[in-house]
């Protein structure tokens, strides 16, 4: 489904307006599997941070989270990720997103 250019993500005046706008941005399912995937390692990433204390795990956190959701959004969505306009609700999105693909509110 293509996605409606014309929306500014900064015209969300709260992250309830802005949630189902996220949700569109992301209705291809492998685009949707990347984030997961990419939350997934993040978290791993940051586990690893607490347990040896070595910076370097949070770049890999950072790296695993953004780029396996920007390979979904120029490879698989066709579209820019939110987060360039709207970083804040876009990291709050895709948490709720991962939490929903977890509980089966949304497919995986």
């Amino acid at each position: 489904m293509p996605t409606d250019t014309s929306v500014d993500p900064r015209s969300f005046q709260s992250f309830a307006e802005f949630y189902p706008f996220y949700l569109r941005e992301h209705s291809n399912t492998t685009c949707r599997r990347l984030h997961f995937v990419g939350s997934t390692l993040s978290l791993a990433c940051l586990v690893m941070l607490l347990i040896t204390g070595k910076p370097q795990y949070f770049v890999y956190a950072l790296l695993c989270g953004y780029g396996f959701a920007w390979l979904g959004h120029f490879g698989f969505e066709k579209n820019k990720p939110a987060s360039f306009k709207r970083p804040l609700y876009s990291l709050m999105g895709d948490w709720r997103m991962y939490a929903d693909i977890w509980t089966g509110k949304i497919m995986f």
